[in-house]
């Protein structure tokens, strides 16, 4: 009888149907049961590991249920002894205002003392605590939003979910397990089956995986889920290509994010649209389809001709709000002539998707659209300066400055930060559609947190009519792996320092277009470990942040405590 390695995770889920994955041990049926009724798929393949995604259908609008897992027949989850609630699957209920978890980066260590110290504590986890009643919030100032026990509908990952490249002790002693880490790719990820082992590391904390069971989530990609800096430029990637091993990481990257996460992400009817899946679905026979092949050679493909497939996608939750997530890493033009955070297709995608006519507009990207002012400002003239502006020695400065310094983000792509900030502002301004009560882009990656809120600039404001719309970047990064203390200085210098009128500066020197819109924070920024929610109503936006705090030496048991807010339109 085969077993459940990784899972269930609760990924899809809309008013009637919803989608469950697991990794089993061996070739397997997996079946979900619910309210009487059972729905079962056949595992498929891959490099000697086994999936199966189970889809729901028919059910209950806003209904809220346990459910099963049984694997041949036998159940597998919840686990006999658990102490855990029972996982459940809540659908949607149209009416009901939308409530959202978010958040990036998440190493996974030990979550004692040690784990702790070195990391900080697992905001995941510490909410998972809180929501499984097992630990009691830190609420000295008796704030409602630790107290109250509404489930959000989903937790959208932003990024970093795995580090292929910073790896922890115990990832490091499997990859010794297998190789010679004195050789490269040294202590990074190799191949698939490493892969395998650092999603397992990631999902099978006991009190995170029971989370991940009875929430709802939708992910995407950043860099670390391939290694630091993945596609910053056209000599980055060059560099990375000349390597013994970097084609066996991002064709192994990208299969597993596939399998692990992408195929998740999709309603059913997109899924019967991906190529891959078709095939799942087309296998018939008593022997289980091995897809490995066949996704090797898919990785491979989408690596070298990025705009042959779309890892973007977008959910509508009725009037209420479309969520628009936007692959900011594998879509990259960086041809020098014509380099671009998103190609031709996926800005057109995008474009396509930002429009109103929904009360809140959520644009989700790994990486900030609006970073620290000075920031964004030194990121443009990096690009500028390794475009040519300074000459051929400014060019070498700028392209070693963008790959040490991390300038790779929307201000280090000036076109499409233009563009896109044109598509907002016309949103905002009730050009495309209804304009929304809030235009937000949802971000993490930057190891701090914040809230920006934007008007248009002066020149902009000239020829453009006004926003009707609040335009908002709110960033929760990191779920769990804090900048360390001199990081955190340098990140507030470039906040708040020296790094404003420096950056203005070499914006200016090197020709910089002016930006059509100006920020500010309104929150922030913050360092430590946290998760952020939004909770929206047909007019107003509540974002809070919340971390965990260590009572009394207990560890093992941290406490939910808040860590700011912000409201808009009470």
């Amino acid at each position: 009888m085969s077993t459940l390695k990784v899972g269930p995770l609760l990924r899809y889920v809309d008013e009637s149907t919803a989608s469950v994955w697991v990794e089993t041990r061996d070739d397997a049926r997996v079946t979900v049961t619910r309210d009487g009724h059972d729905w079962s798929a056949r595992t498929f393949a891959v490099h000697g590991h086994h999936y199966a995604l189970v889809e729901l259908d028919g059910l209950d609008v806003g209904s809220r249920a346990p459910y099963t897992v049984m694997i041949d027949g036998a159940v597998v989850w919840p686990p006999p002894d658990s102490e855990l609630p029972a996982p459940v699957i809540a659908t949607l209920e149209p009416d009901k205002p939308l409530r959202m978890a978010f958040g990036s980066c998440r190493t996974s260590v030990s979550h004692d003392r040690a784990g702790n110290a070195s990391h900080g504590i697992d905001a995941l986890r510490t909410y998972a605590l809180r929501m499984a009643g097992q630990a009691a919030p830190h609420d000295p100032d008796g704030d409602s939003d630790l107290l109250d026990p509404r489930w959000p509908d989903l937790v959208l990952f932003l990024g970093d979910q795995v580090y292929a490249d910073e790896t922890t002790d115990e990832m490091r002693e499997f990859i010794a397990s297998r190789r010679n880490i004195e050789e490269a790719p040294w202590t990074e990820l190799q191949d698939y089956e490493e892969y395998a082992h650092l999603y397992s590391l990631a999902w099978t904390d006991p009190t995170n995986r029971w989370l991940l069971s009875t929430l709802p989530s939708a992910m995407i990609f950043d860099d670390h889920d391939i290694r630091d800096d993945w596609n910053t430029s056209l000599v980055w990637r060059e560099e990375m290509q000349a390597t013994s091993w970097w084609h066996g990481r991002i064709v192994a990257g990208l299969a597993s994010y596939w399998v692990y996460q992408h195929l998740g992400n999709l309603a059913p009817a997109e899924r019967l649209e991906d190529e891959l899946w078709r095939l799942v679905l087309a296998h018939e026979g008593d022997d289980e389809l091995d897809l490995t092949e066949v996704l090797d050679a898919f990785g491979a493909r989408v690596d070298q001709e990025p705009e042959s497939y779309r890892w973007s996608y977008a959910r509508e939750f009725g009037s209420q709000a479309r969520l628009v997530v936007v692959d900011s890493r594998a879509a990259r033009d960086l041809a020098p002539d014509r380099r671009a955070l998103l190609d031709p297709g996926e800005l057109a995608w995008l474009d396509e998707h930002l429009r109103g006519d929904v009360d809140h507009l959520l644009i989700g990207t790994s990486i900030p659209f609006m970073l620290a002012r000075g920031l964004h400002h030194l990121e443009a003239a990096g690009e500028a300066m390794a475009g040519g502006a300074w000459g051929g020695r400014g060019a070498r400065i700028g392209e070693w400055a963008r790959q040490v310094v991390d300038l790779e983000h929307w201000a280090a792509f000036q076109e499409t930060f233009r563009h896109v900030a044109a598509s907002a502002i016309e949103v905002a301004a009730g050009q495309r559609g209804r304009a929304p009560v809030t235009v937000t882009f949802l971000s993490g990656d930057v190891h701090h947190s914040y809230v920006s809120r934007a008007r248009l600039s002066r020149r902009t404001a000239r020829r453009s009519p006004p926003m009707r719309s609040h335009l908002l970047q709110a960033v929760c990064s990191p779920i769990r792996n804090p900048l360390a203390p001199r990081m955190r200085f340098a990140t507030a210098v470039l906040s708040y320092g020296v790094a404003g009128p420096l950056g203005r500066l070499a914006s200016y020197s090197t020709k910089v277009p002016t930006s059509p819109i100006t920020w500010k924070y309104a929150r922030g920024p913050w360092f430590d470990n946290n998760l952020a929610f939004l909770e929206l109503s047909p007019s107003t936006l509540r974002m809070w942040w919340v971390g965990g705090k260590v009572v009394d030496g207990d560890h093992e048991s941290p406490r939910l405590t808040k860590v700011a807010d912000y409201t808009l339109g009470e």
